[in-house]
């Protein structure tokens, strides 16, 4: 009888081997995507308002011999695929934490990790200047620090900006099909799988298939801020969600102990959820002139229709205020 094969490949098996991409095509095509989602995220995000509040206070930081802190605005970072955790306080030096694993956030020493009350996600594809733009916005507007969650960026975000993400995300989330798309890669090309998935990774107890990490919450943003809330003591008090980054939140929410989601304050920006967490409390905004958010409200209807579109970049009107809008 012939010896039993492997019934569990790993990323290294010889057998998934053939299935993989190379290693050195993957990463720098996922960088090229995600400095085009850079782009894109002056568009939607207040990303002029970051960059020159940041330089200007590196400016006075440099004065006092102090290191700048916008290290979030090099092209390395806003090109880089992978995920991190933004700790944004516009109030304080040094303005900017940057978290490159949940686990490290958790277990972080700093009293600011365990303060931090509030966390946001944006849109489709955003990079670490979108994510940090939002997060000074809404930081600015209530004067307290925000925690941004940057998403990941791989394959299974490519594929689905490729079927239409930016105007289908209501559907692509009713149908699961990021996860059905990093559980097919994990399947054949762990290795591939796992590029771009470095923060969903470090989730604590994170669900891998071939040791590829997957989705358990739809997709990896979900992940990680469903891992926060569970995880840390002090619970968040509001979470804001631009566009896609509105589903993420909903799905994180959606199994959670119901005491973490007690007097939550939920705000969606063009793009309306369900109002399904026990205890929270929904502020959804939607713009009149918002094509994207309209054709992704999927059957659920905002709290305020605004004068606006899906942008929240004021350079861009008429564009949603997301800072006064989190702080109403």
């Amino acid at each position: 009888m012939p010896a039993p094969t492997n019934q569990h490949p790993t990323a290294n098996d010889p057998q998934l081997l053939p299935y993989e991409l190379p290693a050195f095509l993957v990463k720098p095509a996922l960088a090229a995507c995600r400095l085009f989602n850079t782009v894109l995220d002056t568009v939607f995000y207040d990303t002029p308002t970051l960059i020159k509040d940041l330089k200007r206070k590196d400016l006075e930081l440099a004065a006092t011999d102090e290191k700048p802190p916008s290290r979030i605005v090099q092209l390395d970072a806003l090109a880089n695929p992978e995920g991190s955790l933004l700790l944004i306080d516009a109030t304080t030096s040094p303005y900017v934490h940057q978290y490159k694993s949940v686990e490290a956030f958790l277990d972080s020493p700093y009293p600011e990790t365990r303060a931090v009350e509030i966390a946001t996600i944006t849109g489709v594809g955003s990079s670490a200047l979108g994510s940090a733009a939002l997060a000074w916005d809404i930081s600015l507007a209530l004067g307290k620090p925000v925690l941004a969650i940057v998403p990941g960026y791989g394959v299974a975000d490519v594929v689905l900006q490729g079927m239409g993400g930016w105007f289908g995300f209501g559907l692509h989330d009713y149908l699961g099909a990021k996860s059905v798309v990093q559980n097919s890669l994990a399947n054949v090309a762990p290795a591939t799988a796992s590029v771009g998935r470095d923060l969903s990774a470090s989730v604590p107890g994170a669900k891998t298939l071939h040791g590829a990490p997957v989705f358990r919450q739809g997709c990896g943003s979900s992940d990680v801020l469903h891992a926060l809330m569970q995880d840390r003591a002090a619970p968040f008090t509001m979470v804001v969600g631009h566009s896609k980054g509105a589903l993420a939140i909903g799905n994180a929410l959606r199994t959670l102990d119901p005491l973490k989601t007690e007097n939550l304050k939920v705000v969606t920006l063009g793009c309306p959820i369900a109002e399904e967490a026990p205890g929270a409390h929904y502020f959804q905004y939607l713009g009149l002139f918002d094509a994207l958010g309209q054709l992704n409200m999927w059957g659920h209807h905002p709290n305020t229709w605004l004068p606006t579109w899906h942008s929240t970049n004021p350079a861009l009107p008429p564009a949603m205020a997301a800072g006064p809008l989190a702080a109403a």
